[in-house]
């Protein structure tokens, strides 16, 4: 074998390209091995998609050992199995769900009002909404809705299972109405975000670290029939090392859509999957549904967040809600922390050194940690206001 051809083997196992994609060694990694997880939470599977019970596993999130183990189990499923999972009412109290659909609701109202409306992506605009940045959103409008929003300790325990500690929460609201156009098979952030172009100049080694900055959930604000469109998930999909280049290709759109899932949901149950899964938002084909979803977006410390969100200012108005709820023991001490996590800058880098120096380590205090040691020492709204933006100058350059 000659030089040149060893460089041009060795060329085609570093990078991909679109064009060598292969739809027979997707099918191949489809079928591979698809009961090789071991399942010993999930109370049923459903079309090869684990379904949890959350009254099952509050028990469990509580003990070390058992929550590492379920834990495990999850990303298990979401690298090596059906790459998704349900976990069935997740929000066990309805008004935590209503009261947080009526502030998406007004939002986009006022922004339908005042021309601002956004368009849903990999789909038509029409019958759809969207509001970007939901969660900046949310919690400068009703910072005492988003705290009991936030305090799930299930969206903590899949952030952390899949991402470790000092993960960023991002989302953005979905409706699909009645009559609303589904989106296109696609992946999601990062890669699935490039163009072809853009993601074919990225090392084959880049395209295997990508789902690991981002987990994918969506809680229902709305119970979800199937025929209303809830997403459509193509199961094992997120194994096919190539899936980036390959999802806007028509053969495998073909083949997505003729095998597809849909799983009906209910009302505060939520949705978890690889951004590297085949899926897509299914047609609205009902007469009054309006389906609502919070599509979570949340980002790994080490990658970069979708979103730009004013973070200091969503801890400004949201530490006086927490303050007082701690106080008068309307949420514990978890409940707050996995608010905070949902609301603050969990990583203190990029940073200002000179100026926010490390404290008793390698790293300076973060912007949680400043938000929890101030409710444990109980300072002033306006102390802390002034800290925490004192903090984010601080990082400037």
């Amino acid at each position: 074998m000659d030089q040149a051809h060893l460089h041009s083997d060795e060329n085609r196992r570093r990078r991909y390209r679109e064009q060598d994609c292969s739809l027979r060694d997707f099918l191949a990694v489809l079928q591979d091995r698809r009961d090789g997880v071991q399942l010993e939470y999930a109370r049923e599977v459903w079309q090869h998609v684990p379904i949890y019970d959350c009254a099952e596993l509050g028990r469990l999130l509580d003990d070390a050992a058992s929550r590492a183990a379920l834990q495990d189990e999850w990303v298990e499923v979401l690298n090596h199995g059906a790459g998704v999972l349900v976990l069935k009412r997740a929000f066990p109290d309805p008004a935590q769900i209503d009261d947080a659909t009526a502030v998406f609701e007004a939002i986009i109202r006022n922004e339908r009002e005042t021309g601002a409306a956004a368009a849903d992506h990999f789909a038509k605009a029409g019958a759809n909404d969207r509001i970007w940045n939901a969660q900046q959103k949310l919690c400068l409008r009703a910072p005492s809705v988003f705290a009991r929003y936030y305090s799930n300790p299930m969206l903590v325990a899949a952030a952390e299972a899949w991402l470790g500690p000092c993960y960023q929460m991002t989302s953005q609201v979905n409706v699909v109405r009645p009559g609303g156009d589904a989106q296109q098979a696609h992946r999601d952030y990062h890669l699935g975000f490039q163009s072809v172009a853009q993601a074919e100049r990225y090392p084959a080694h880049v395209h295997t670290m990508s789902p690991f900055l981002t987990l994918q959930g969506a809680v229902a604000h709305s119970d979800m029939p199937v025929e209303s469109g809830p997403t459509k998930l193509l199961p094992f999909s997120q194994r096919y090392a190539e899936g980036y280049l390959a999802w806007r290709r028509q053969d495998f759109r073909d083949y997505f859509e003729a095998n597809h899932v849909q799983l009906p949901l209910e009302k505060g149950d939520v949705i978890f999957f690889s951004p590297a899964l085949f899926h897509a938002a299914g047609a609205n084909r009902t007469a009054g549904v309006q389906r609502m979803a919070n599509l979570l977006q949340i980002s790994s410390a080490y990658g970069r967040a979708m979103e730009s969100l004013n973070r200091a200012r969503m801890c400004e108005v949201l530490y006086p809600v927490l303050l007082d709820k701690l106080a008068t023991s309307k949420m514990t001490e978890a409940e707050a922390n996995a608010a905070i996590a949902s609301c603050a800058e969990g990583y203190p880098f990029p940073t200002n050194l000179d100026n926010d120096p490390p404290v008793g380590g390698l790293a300076p205090e973060s912007q949680q940690m400043l938000f929890a040691r101030a409710l444990r020492e109980s300072w002033t709204a306006d102390i802390f206001a002034s800290a925490i933006h004192r903090q984010a100058a601080h990082q400037e350059a």
